[in-house]
């Protein structure tokens, strides 16, 4: 009987020290799911590198070494082994349109037309499927790939007499319009071009059909607007094409241009995004930036919903527009078009014009975003930005200017000094580079185009996105185009110097689009506490180059797309 004791003792004596020796579970409690054997970049400053993550309800509860993550164990926990995968934050895309983009997947797509009879090719094609009374819409085209002529009604108006086309410039400050679609929009041929846009006019004076920023209202007026059900399945389309990319989140700049009815965004906003978040439908994390001109509307908006309704809704802010595009000769400069003496530019909205409400907004707390791409834009919006420090005083409000593609030295400066995030899309400079010395000449393009390093230098926050659909929505060939500077079929980089490392680069993609959007304590980086959004990679971003595409994508540690099932 002695002995029995002796054994039993010795036996508690050995449970106590090995429950005395095993670490506390963390305060947040016992993992959900535990994902091991994997190459984890984390994008924190603070840890950059793991090998394995807990989750806990959609969170992560630490991450690090496997043995430490093991602490977090419970006897309810699941495994997954990621096979020694390279694993990154989930991709933030800073400017999307999202609903634009989903519409247009179904539409015709105009991006790799390289020629005159290529275009006319495609839209012969496509209006063959368009039924009596419907519209023929799309758009991406280029002029820039065929020489820079632009498009004519004379180019598709023998087939499509009956049809009413209209297709965007790639850029969308700019559209081809054929004569029925003039028609019924009531433009007649002596129209006065409106203040921020202009019609296009061949050397007889007569209209083009080429539409550019504000004039571009009296075709979209007449263009019927998608059903709810449309935009709904628009929004799906668009999520899940997110998904495959690796983005988890986007911010959304809607389906907002000059001289777009800004009703179209508060309609999107209520009858599409709330639906799908109130009913289990939005497979995103989605930031909405609403028009300038309503700013008192989204105000009253977050005070009632406040800015975050729920982890994938966010009340993003709000949107203007300085200027419109190199390509379509309407982005504003400070000195003329190379190709053009006689144009600057256009000014779509001057910061006199848009101050009040600005200083408005912000003293009410909302972060303003503002398109600028030409020097002179920029300036001045910049100007604008240090008033509203100066006259509603210093806070953390992260103005964005939105493109931010040419850049005075003044501006580059001013930057980071004030605190502005320049909210970029590195795959807009492989377009450009094919035509910006045209436009501007050589070396106004090589001093001042996509200051991606120069900006970094500065202390300037670079927040990266695609402008999809502009665009194609892939953040891995963003990232190679920030790294490289190569358009398609060049043996040199363009602007070699201000090429920037893979991590900034990743970056621009994860934490930093995430600190220009007030999200960074969410997410942006794999750390404690934030939502567990990753992508899984076939290979090393940081070293196998051009090479590496998306195995699989979590959003709060559920997968929500892998190739394997596609």
């Amino acid at each position: 009987m002695e002995l029995s004791w002796r054994v039993i003792l010795v036996s508690l004596s050995l449970c106590l020290a090995i429950i005395l020796r095993r670490p506390p579970l963390s305060r947040e409690g016992v993992a959900d799911i535990v994902f091991k054997n994997a190459t984890i970049y984390t994008g924190d400053p603070q840890n950059a590198w793991a090998k394995a993550i807990a989750i806990r309800k959609g969170r992560i509860i630490e991450i690090g070494s496997y043995d430490i993550v093991q602490t977090n164990i419970g006897p309810n926990t699941r495994y997954e082994d990621l096979h020694g995968s390279f694993v990154v934050p989930g991709f933030i895309d800073s400017h999307v349109h999202v609903i634009s983009g989903g519409l247009q997947m179904l539409q015709v797509n105009l991006q790799d037309v390289s020629s005159q009879i290529d275009f006319v090719k495609q839209v012969q094609l496509a209006v063959q499927g368009v039924e009596g009374g419907h519209w023929l819409l799309g758009g991406g085209w280029n002029n820039e790939k065929w020489g820079g002529e632009l498009p004519s009604v004379s180019w598709i108006d023998s087939f499509t007499e009956e049809v009413p086309v209209w297709i965007y410039r790639m850029d969308g400050h700019m559209g081809l319009a054929n004569s029925r679609a003039l028609q019924l929009s009531g433009i007649p041929e002596n129209i006065a071009d409106p203040e921020g846009g202009s019609f296009i006019r061949s050397k007889d004076g007569s209209l083009t059909g080429v539409l550019v920023d504000s004039a571009m209202k009296s075709v979209i007026d007449c263009i019927p607007e998608p059903t709810t059900q449309e935009r709904r399945d628009a929004l799906t389309r668009a999520s899940k094409l997110a998904l495959s990319n690796g983005i988890t989140t986007v911010v959304d700049l809607g389906r907002y241009f000059p001289g777009s009815p800004t009703t179209r965004v508060w309609n999107d906003y209520h009858d599409v995004y709330k639906w799908a978040d109130q009913t289990g439908s939005l497979l995103i994390r989605l930031s909405i930036f609403f028009p300038l001109e309503t700013w008192s509307d989204v105000y009253m908006e977050v005070k009632q919903t406040g800015k975050r309704l729920s982890q994938n809704l966010i009340l993003g802010g709000l949107k203007s527009f300085a200027d419109g595009s190199l390509g379509s000769g309407t982005a504003l400069f400070n000195e003329p078009y190379a190709d053009d003496p006689s144009n600057y530019g256009l000014e779509i909205s001057s910061p006199e014009a848009i101050m009040n409400h600005v200083l408005e907004a912000d003293r009410r707390g909302l972060q303003i975003a503002i398109h600028a791409i030409g020097d002179a834009a920029n300036d001045r919006v910049i100007s604008l930005y240090q008033a509203v420090n100066r006259l509603n005083g210093q806070r953390d409000r992260r103005l964005r200017i939105e493109h931010a593609q040419h850049l005075s030295q003044n501006a580059l400066e001013i930057f980071g000094a004030e605190g502005i995030i320049a909210s970029m899309q590195p795959q807009h400079l492989l377009d450009d580079a094919s035509f910006a010395s045209k436009k501007l000449g050589e070396e106004r393009a090589l001093k001042e185009s996509y200051l991606f390093k120069s900006l970094l230098t500065r202390n300037t926050t670079l927040a990266f996105g695609s402008d999809w659909p502009v665009v194609h929505l892939n953040p891995l060939q963003g990232i190679l185009a920030a790294t490289k500077r190569k358009p398609t079929g060049w043996k040199n980089s363009w602007i070699p110097a201000e090429c920037i490392d893979v991590e900034a680069a990743l970056q621009g993609y994860t934490l930093a689009a995430a600190y220009a959007s007030f999200l960074d304590d969410e997410i942006g980086s794999l750390s404690r506490g934030k939502y567990a959004d990753f992508v899984v990679l076939s290979g090393d971003v940081f070293h196998d180059d051009g090479e590496v595409g998306v195995l699989a994508t979590y959003k709060g540690g559920i997968r929500v797309f892998s190739r394997e099932v596609e």
